[in-house]
């Protein structure tokens, strides 16, 4: 994210601000919004308060912004409020990067904390970055169990870690975790990746032995074998006009 920074403020704190929750200590407004872009889903009403806007003012000079702030405390303003205020004063990311940071928050706004947290492993999963998503799940079934979410929600928890293991090519891993999701939100369309995360690391006579324990199974893989099978029957097949502007234009679509 900070290759996104646009504009590097040259104050720097003599006495640094003290974000008690991760024991870090800020000098700088860059340090400020590299932890608040960083922790999107653990901001909470804690780092709205009146010692950051003093901070700001003493220390880097910076009254109109701390001013504003004091304003968004006064009218009992919003976490989502006070957050973009400073992000948006300091100038330092560029407008696209900014259209994120915003619907990020207004996606997490009235979430509870675990409900954040699935959301950062979602979110890390979906860009890429599989090994800390799989960190940010794992930190959330190592939890003691929230009674504020059902059950499902934590089926979801290791749907995504079935996803992540999968494209980490830990197939024993990911139909594990698919076989436990399964098992708990009773969704059909997790039968999918858990056979093919099966067959992927089970023998032939394995497999077989698997699909015939449940006539889903059964049903499931006869349609992937139908899907393999139309794939390799286009595979072979002259694409025609219609089909090479389609292929162009997802190509395009995915690099742009």
């Amino acid at each position: 994210m900070m290759g996104n920074l646009i504009l590097c403020h040259e104050r720097h704190a003599a006495h640094p601000y003290e974000i008690t929750r991760i024991h870090s200590r800020i000098f700088t407004i860059e340090e400020l919004c590299y932890y608040l872009c960083n922790n999107l889903y653990l901001i909470d009403y804690t780092i709205m308060n009146e010692q950051l806007c003093a901070w700001l003012d003493d220390e880097l000079g910076m009254e109109s912004l701390a001013e504003s702030l004091r304003d968004v405390l006064r009218l009992h303003g919003s976490v989502e409020k006070f957050v973009l205020t400073i992000l948006k004063a300091s100038r330092i990311y560029r407008e696209p990067e900014m259209i994120r940071i915003q619907n990020v928050l207004e996606h997490l706004k009235n979430q509870k904390d675990i409900e954040r947290q699935k959301f950062k492993g979602d979110n890390l999963l979906e860009s890429g970055e599989v090994e800390e998503a799989i960190l940010v799940y794992q930190a959330i079934l190592n939890q003691e169990k929230d009674e504020s979410v059902d059950d499902k929600f934590y089926g979801k928890i290791y749907a995504g870690l079935g996803a992540a293991y999968g494209r980490l090519f830990l197939y024993q891993e990911a139909a594990r975790m698919y076989d436990r999701a399964y098992q708990i939100c009773g969704d059909q369309t997790l039968l999918k990746p858990y056979l093919y995360a099966s067959y992927k690391y089970l023998s032939l006579e394995e497999y077989h032995i698997l699909i015939t324990k449940h006539d889903d199974y059964m049903r499931v893989n006869a349609e992937m074998r139908r899907e393999i099978d139309d794939v390799k029957a286009g595979l072979l097949t002259e694409p025609d006009e219609e089909m090479m502007e389609k292929w162009k234009r997802q190509h395009r679509r995915s690099h742009s």
